[in-house]
């Protein structure tokens, strides 16, 4: 019943009286409806009580006002908040079923919503958090524990990039979570929705997503290495027609010197092994060697195997992870080794 939808005096008396209603299936984090205005739909989000509601609910408010400079839009247009109840009125758009080449799309639509926040945007949104020394020493914990020898240096490697992520320059809008799944196709191209988790920060960090397999998502998928290069090719045209300068904003990096950094990152996470509500709980790293466990597509060890693959093969250039990139080889021999069972990440979008 459209009763139960969170529309109060100031929304209706802003955009009129809501009419038939529906639930539609949303985290467990908000509410969402598809609701009748006038005959013509739009979406009804709430975000729920619980642990940093309010903030989640800011950050959402915020990448969307953001976000919505952009030429070709990139988001939902945001008709209406209510913040007292934490609700957004959305415009509603129809999802088309992606095509085989759809990753290509969507890097575009990230370049212009990475491009539509910049230094003024300073203090709107939180800076993106890095990986920490924690991971550093929960990474290296692991290969003691698998028994592969860590070559003198490497802990300086991880160290360096710790800091370097954290002083990575670039105030980019950062969807926090952009995951297969928050990408609307549409016929006037990709959107974004669900924002809770926005920030600032290097655009570097949200496209490496496509190279290491979308670390922050239950849908896992390993793009083929043709895609993927279109892909990141089209995001980097995009980025600097929209900004006129190279994605990082770094001087005499290369293609996979720069996403090096921001895989390398991804790989060292063991959060990025869980889904958002086990975060923070724990070593998930420590736990891999006793227990495999399904998230998603795939299973935590085949998510590190693919990772690790990945930073293997760019790191080897870099001249700075030389030693972890033939770590992250001999660590994913090594599992390989010790478990048979792992399977390739899944190529096909689910």
């Amino acid at each position: 019943m459209w009763s139960k939808v969170p529309f109060g005096e100031g929304l209706r008396a802003e955009l009129g009286t809501p009419g038939r209603s529906r639930r539609l299936g949303s985290s467990p984090r908000s509410r969402v409806w598809r609701v009748e205005l006038d005959g013509a739909p739009v979406v009804v989000k709430q975000l729920v009580e619980g642990p940093e509601a309010e903030d989640r609910y800011a950050r959402e408010v915020a990448a969307l006002r953001i976000a919505a400079r952009a030429r070709t839009p990139v988001v939902p247009a945001l008709l209406a908040t209510d913040p007292g109840e934490r609700v957004l009125v959305l415009e509603q758009l129809e999802h088309r079923s992606p095509t085989g080449d759809w990753v290509v799309g969507y890097a575009e639509s990230l370049a212009r919503l990475h491009a539509t926040a910049g230094e003024r945007d300073a203090g709107l949104l939180p800076r993106w958090q890095g990986p920490v020394q924690a991971d550093v020493d929960a990474f290296l914990g692991l290969a003691e524990t698998l028994e592969v020898p860590v070559a003198a240096g490497v802990r300086g490697e991880l160290e360096d990039l710790v800091h370097r992520l954290r002083q990575a320059p670039g105030h980019a809008l950062l969807h926090g979570d952009p995951c297969p799944g928050n990408d609307l196709h549409t016929g006037d191209g990709v959107r974004f929705i669900d924002f809770e988790q926005a920030s600032l920060g290097s655009g570097l960090t949200e496209l490496a997503y496509l190279r290491i397999g979308f670390p922050t998502c239950w849908c896992v998928t390993a793009v083929p290495e043709p895609l993927l290069t279109r892909a990141e090719s089209a995001y980097r045209a995009v980025w600097r027609a929209e900004t006129g300068t190279e994605p990082g904003g770094g001087v005499g990096t290369g293609p996979g010197q720069d996403l090096a950094d921001a895989c390398a990152g991804w790989l060292i996470r063991g959060d990025a092994l869980v889904e958002r509500a086990r975060r923070g709980s724990g070593d998930q790293l420590a736990r891999l060697p006793v227990r495999d466990w399904k998230w998603g597509s795939a299973t935590a060890r085949e998510r590190l195997a693919h990772r690790l693959a990945v930073v293997g093969a760019l790191a080897a250039g870099h001249p700075g992870l030389r030693g972890l990139g033939r770590l992250s080889t001999e660590l994913r021999r090594r599992m390989l080794t010790s478990w048979p069972g792992i399977r390739p990440v899944p190529e096909q979008r689910r």
